[in-house]
């Protein structure tokens, strides 16, 4: 598939022979991802490391995960199966989750000596992620296909590359058939208690498409430059931030709160424009766990307080809390500028 082959051109080093850290959950998107990276990596030199989450939501979740290791190595990729243990939560379970992969799924990855953790989001995931903002989550974040993984600490050294997001569903699936491949379809894609199900449900009702944002304004990265990093956090011109268009600001205030806090969930509009407000007044506010200091020449922004059991800020000019921010603000350009980081 050329926009699969594209991105990966794009994103990884030519000159690497790290491996790549693919996540399989058995699903038709994540397996057709593991075919479409090991035909490349084949090529192009690079081992693949498929790694799968098992959950426990599901009795059937242990067989699951089996059948999506024996998949794995069949096609020729090394495989680890990673387990979210202990009790789970009565609400919020797919959010809970999410974050449990994601932590497990970078921790395996830097273990590995991977850089990259591929995942399997297609335009569809983009689509529904929209129809969410729209009627149920409207702080939901954006699908980028280069990004930082938001696990903190475990993900502190490691990117996420989505190289389907150009990729329809019903292609993936036919692209596996014409394989002979088969896959797993868990019941709790079908499950109408969850938002992405009830948007993936009305999409599918005949609700129109909404037009994916994944484009950043240039202008973004324009204004991101004018931020610096140290292992203390980020600093910028008062005057410069206080001069920039909301539209162009928000982004880039929310990817300079995640970066320096170490969080993953993006303040909301609403709680943005406030933090505008605090800029041009010259004022003090905590948002998204960092605090921001506006009432010099230049703006401050740090963690609130440090959190028990985070890992300690790296240190020299660039930390990872700079890489995290710059990929989110389309400054970092690919694997090679990743900065490598001790645990």
């Amino acid at each position: 598939m050329t926009p699969f082959a594209a991105a990966l051109q794009r994103r990884l080093d030519p000159g690497s022979r790290a491996p790549l850290a693919v996540a399989l959950s058995g699903g038709g998107d994540s397996l057709a991802l593991l075919h479409l990276t090991l035909d490349w990596a084949q090529a192009h030199g690079r081992p693949v490391l498929a790694l799968t989450v098992d959950h426990g939501l599901n009795p059937d979740s242990a067989a699951w995960t089996t059948a999506a290791g024996a998949k794995a190595r069949a096609l020729g990729a090394d495989w680890r199966a990673l387990a979210w243990e202990g009790p789970k939560p009565t609400t919020g379970v797919q959010a809970r989750a999410r974050a449990a992969r994601h932590a497990l799924l970078a921790e395996a990855a830097r273990a590995a000596g991977a850089r990259v953790l591929l995942m399997g989001h297609t335009a569809d995931d983009i689509a529904e992620g929209e129809a969410m903002r729209a009627a149920d989550t409207p702080g939901l974040g954006r699908l980028r296909e280069w990004s930082p993984s938001p696990a903190w600490p475990e993900g502190r050294g490691v990117f996420l590359l989505r190289p389907m997001l150009q990729v329809r569903r019903t292609e993936l699936r036919a692209f596996l058939d014409a394989r002979g491949a088969d896959w797993l379809d868990d019941p709790a894609n079908a499950d109408p208690r969850f938002a992405r199900v009830r948007a993936r449900q009305a999409l599918a009702g005949g609700v129109a498409t909404p037009s994916p944002a994944t484009d950043l304004d240039p202008a973004v990265p324009a204004l991101a430059h004018r931020l610096s990093f140290t292992a203390a956090g980020a600093e910028a011109p008062r005057a410069v931030l206080a001069a920039a268009p909301g539209p162009v600001l928000k982004p880039v205030l929310a990817a300079a709160l995640l970066s320096v806090a170490g969080g993953s969930r993006p303040p909301r509009g609403p709680e943005l424009e406030r933090l505008i407000g605090v800029i041009a007044a010259g004022g003090v506010a905590t948002l998204a766990g960092a605090r921001l200091d506006a009432r010099t020449e230049r703006i401050h922004i740090a963690r609130a307080l440090p959190r028990r059991g985070a890992a300690p800020a790296p240190k020299g000019p660039w930390s990872w809390a700079g890489d995290r921010f710059a990929a989110a603000c389309g400054l970092l350009p690919d694997e090679a500028s990743i900065q490598a980081l001790p645990d």
